[in-house]
């Protein structure tokens, strides 16, 4: 039968989509990478999470009784041979716990009936490229019989919406995943550190792809299925680009590396960055920004609990990184004037120009709003003192248990006149990801040192 957690998510949505409602979820589709080789296929996540479902050409079709219907890939002995086992619709109402299973090639044929005499159609906007027009589509067919007594939905609305909510809120099973997943990249993040500083002892010619194969290497070796993006292996001046990808440039004795890398395990994202020395030894410099960026992570832990707003952990960071910035002289006070004068305009963006948290979830980027839903109507306008904009402001979402997070506070140096030569090109992140929970956080990513001290006595072993 379904593992709990599916159905009970179905029933969940199905009680929120109103009288005479039908949700309608396609999984992703299959993409050419080039001729005729496909991209590694991942299933789409709000079709996951109601089903935990992992086959390509799929579709859950729920209306606001309960029932549910798949839309799966037929069973095909010659496919088969090539492309794997398909589940197949006979098995799949056992196996996944729904009412009902049909072989997608028969989905246009089917829908419009199920679409027929309901009063709202719910689907995911802007997810699913030509989704729109296919609903369209049946929907025509249903109006097509309005002759023999059949009534068309006349309404439509976002399915991410109810979603998105629950999603928001890790349950038990989904934290244990994202703490195993936190584990497995954490024990990468070490890899890459120790072989790091080992192969410049041995005076061998390291490379960013070095260690972004032990990476890799880690992910897979612990039953993770993927990456749960590109991985981010920055050496020297290359950790001053925020997207920067790991690439073939050389990581020298001396320098920085930025290491911004997670794996995806059972479909959750984990999402963890460590800075530390090439060579396994911290330069005067990079210690003080290091111990900075540190700081500024620790205040913004302390800042993420229940009742806080999801802005409380930015702002504790940005107090504590502008005030170093001032008195490392990456900002210059007879410039920007005091602390509070270079937060209210944003000069510490100059050197932090990232917001210090998102959510984490199936996508390492996760849905859920972050306005607090409750006040959503209460807005207020402002001028951003940096593009001159009218930003519209909302309050921000109120963390709850439950809820999952990064914290990913950061300095980026790049070459000026105007700041120590010292501090030129040195690039730091540290990011951890934080689970809200009764009277704090618990900060799952932890495996891997954060304290200077800490990783030098692990980059020399």
């Amino acid at each position: 039968m379904s593992s709990p957690p599916y159905l009970q998510r179905r029933r969940q949505l199905a009680s929120q989509l109103g009288p005479d409602a039908v949700a309608i979820v396609p999984t992703a589709s299959e993409h050419l990478r080039n001729r005729d080789s496909e991209f590694l296929f991942r299933f789409d996540s709000y079709f996951h999470y109601l089903s935990g479902f992992g086959e390509p050409n799929a579709w859950l079709v729920i209306t606001s009784d309960g029932h549910t219907t798949l839309f799966c890939q037929p069973k095909d002995l010659e496919r088969e041979i090539w492309d794997g086992i398909r589940l197949g619709p006979e098995a799949a109402p056992v196996a996944l716990g729904v009412d009902a299973a049909f072989a997608v090639t028969e989905l246009e044929q089917r829908l419009p009936k199920l679409l027929e005499n309901k009063a709202t159609v719910w689907y995911p906007f802007a997810t699913h490229q030509g989704l729109e027009g296919r609903i369209d589509g049946w929907l025509k067919s249903v109006r097509a019989r309005a002759r023999f007594g059949a009534q068309c939905p006349d309404t439509q609305r976002d399915l991410c919406s109810l979603l998105d909510e629950m999603r928001l809120i890790k349950d038990a099973h989904e934290q244990a995943t994202m703490r195993r997943a936190a584990q497995i990249s954490a024990g990468a993040h070490i890899r890459a550190m120790q072989l790091s500083a080992r192969m410049l002892r041995q005076g061998e010619d390291v490379r960013e792809y070095h260690l972004d194969a032990e990476l890799l290497h880690e992910f897979r070796r612990h039953g993770s299925q993927y990456p749960a993006y590109g991985s981010i292996v920055a050496a020297g001046a290359n950790a001053c680009v925020l997207h920067y990808r790991a690439d073939d440039a050389p990581i020298r004795d001396g320098e920085l590396v930025l290491i911004d890398a997670g794996c995806e395990l059972d479909g959750y994202a984990s999402d963890i960055t460590r800075t530390f020395p090439a060579n396994g030894k911290f330069s005067g410099p990079q210690r003080a920004l290091y111990d900075l960026v540190l700081a500024s992570q620790n205040a913004a832990t302390a800042a993420t609990k229940p009742g806080a707003r999801f802005t409380d952990p930015h702002e504790a960071a940005v107090k504590v990184l502008t005030q170093g910035m001032l008195d490392l002289g990456l900002l210059d006070r007879n410039q920007v004037g005091t602390l509070d004068d270079a937060i209210h305009h944003r000069h510490y963006f100059a050197h932090y120009m990232h917001r210090t948290s998102h959510w984490l979830g199936m996508d390492v980027h996760d849905c859920g709003s972050y306005v607090e839903p409750s006040e959503l109507g209460e807005v207020s306008s402002r001028h951003d003192p940096l593009s001159g904009e009218v930003i519209q402001n909302r309050p921000s979402r109120i963390l709850r248990p439950g809820m999952v997070l990064t914290l990913e506070p950061g300095l980026y140096v790049r070459p000026s006149d105007h700041i120590p030569r010292e501090f030129w090109n040195i690039g730091i992140r540290i990011e951890d990801d934080a689970i809200v929970t009764g009277n704090g956080c618990e900060l799952i990513s932890r495996d891997v040192p954060v304290d200077a001290d800490d990783i030098e006595a692990l980059m020399r072993h």
